[in-house]
């Protein structure tokens, strides 16, 4: 069973049971080979950036060969598209968290409107950073991101924007001003916008 031309002839379930029973990862090498492009496209769709969807590929899959043998799986495709993207999903809240916690940190000393550092945010607090990120202008809403959620420095985003630093300084100074005043405005409103809550 281990020649490759009979392995590549299995249906997708015959691979994994052949994997559950066995152990054997040129099963489960053989699923990976059918559905990493399609597991890309679906984390490049929701990510947005090569370098991060293709992590998230080999996270999933270093993950899937436990993941498996703990599931009744009846369609391989259906159950490995709901993994890949609820792993996309939680990426996302992530990074939403992280950015909201640094941008809270940086008017913490001088403003009271933040105080939500020491706890999770709400899923509306997390759609208004979200709404407020697509308001930016370009240069700054990249510059943000990649100033706290990738944490480079600004010589690392001056090299990956083409920027000058001067600008860079004054994107991301602007850019956490600008967000803050919309965060709070969206929190503050009764009735958020429509758009900010999906």
């Amino acid at each position: 069973m281990k020649n490759n031309t009979k392995i590549s002839n299995l249906a997708n379930e015959e691979l994994l049971q052949h994997y559950i029973e066995s152990g054997d990862i040129a099963f489960f090498g053989e699923l990976y080979r059918r559905y990493i492009p399609k597991v890309y496209g679906l984390c490049l769709k929701y990510l947005g950036e090569q370098e991060i969807a293709r992590d998230a590929v080999m996270d999933i899959f270093s993950n899937l060969t436990e993941k498996v043998k703990q599931y009744e799986i009846n369609n391989f495709n259906t159950w490995l598209y709901s993994v890949a993207k609820n792993h996309c999903l939680q990426l996302i809240r992530k990074d939403k968290q992280t950015i909201f916690i640094k941008i809270e940190d940086a008017f913490v000393e001088n403003e009271d409107i933040f105080t939500l550092t020491d706890k999770s945010q709400t899923p509306e607090e997390l759609d208004a950073l979200e709404y407020c990120l697509g308001t930016l202008p370009e240069e700054q809403r990249k510059s943000i991101k990649l100033f706290f959620i990738e944490e480079q420095s600004y010589a690392d985003i001056v090299d990956v924007t083409g920027y000058a630093l001067s600008k860079v300084k004054s994107y991301i100074q602007n850019g956490k001003r600008n967000l803050k005043s919309c965060i709070v405005k969206i929190l503050r409103t009764p009735q958020p916008p429509k758009g900010v809550v999906k």
